[in-house]
């Protein structure tokens, strides 16, 4: 089987193709590999190279600049997606695109199911919505994650051991409440969707628990400083949403459902198992 990974450079794009099956081929395309935004380049790509599969991991995800950029957020998260997901159904494939949990406005005081109405609060999230509904069809699959991060690249983990180690002490927000979710652990579900066709739709998928961003750094503190990452003396100090002001708003609560992939076998571990697994790899590195 061959499958076709986009955005191959970014931190859930490089799990996936550590974590491909046996019998798999993987193609990595990164961003100087395929620009997505062009319609022509993308159709002859996938026609030249007929994969079975395509999982888009590809996105604009810089979040606050999105809000001073929204023509170029709207052409790689939306027109890229559509254009990937037209190409695939012209070949016969099935496409697996990646969204987010900023598709909610956090309203909502139990885990959003998939098919919440959605309410995106910022040019980000209205994107990857407005993704979404670009390509849902017959043999597509939409996954909502929340809260990425991995042992390399640019996340909030890596973040605060920076901070941490240059400064000693942190402020977090504290009252915006989500599912820290390894990259890891995405990939291994969209393994497991590609091996079994028979799923379409939205679905949603994160580590296990509950955690404020607060909850998460004091998390990092603790597990970072047993594995020599930070001092034990670091001082994670909590903070409401107002006294960190950005560009673009986050939903204060966006705890996602699972239970459409968890009702069909689909295994998850607790967020904090799936972190200190993350911080021995950068120990390690």
């Amino acid at each position: 089987m061959r499958v076709v990974i986009t955005g191959a450079g970014g931190q859930v794009g490089r799990s996936l193709t550590s974590l491909a099956p046996s019998g798999v081929e993987v193609l990595g395309w990164g961003h100087k590999d395929l620009d997505i935004t062009d319609a022509q380049a993308v159709n002859e790509n996938v026609r030249r190279h007929a994969p079975a599969v395509i999982i888009n991991a590809a996105a604009y995800t810089a979040v606050d600049r999105a809000e001073s950029e929204p023509d170029l957020a709207r052409r790689i998260n939306v027109d890229g997606a559509r254009h990937l997901a037209t190409a695939a159904r012209d070949v016969g494939a099935r496409f697996i695109h990646i969204s987010t949990d900023f598709v909610f406005d956090g309203a909502a005081s139990v885990p959003y199911k998939p098919d919440a109405s959605t309410n995106p609060l910022s040019v980000y999230g209205a994107t990857k919505r407005d993704a979404e509904q670009a390509v849902l069809g017959e043999r597509s699959v939409v996954v909502r994650t929340a809260w990425v991060y991995a042992a390399d690249g640019s996340n909030f983990v890596r973040t605060m051991l920076r901070v941490m180690k240059a400064n000693g002490a942190v402020r977090v927000v504290a009252d915006q409440v989500g599912t820290p979710t390894a990259a890891r652990s995405l990939a291994e579900v969209l393994w497991q969707i590609v091996a079994k066709p028979e799923i379409n739709g939205i679905h949603h998928w994160t580590d296990a628990g509950v955690a404020s961003w607060y909850d998460f750094a004091v998390a990092i503190a603790e597990e970072g400083a047993d594995l020599g990452l930070v001092g034990r003396d670091v001082t994670v100090t909590p903070i409401a949403t107002h006294e960190y002001p950005t560009p673009a708003r986050r939903p204060t609560y966006s705890v996602l459902d699972k239970t459409s992939l968890l009702s069909q076998g689909f295994a998850q571990l607790h967020w904090r198992k799936r972190l200190r697994t993350v911080l021995r790899e950068i120990a390690d590195a």
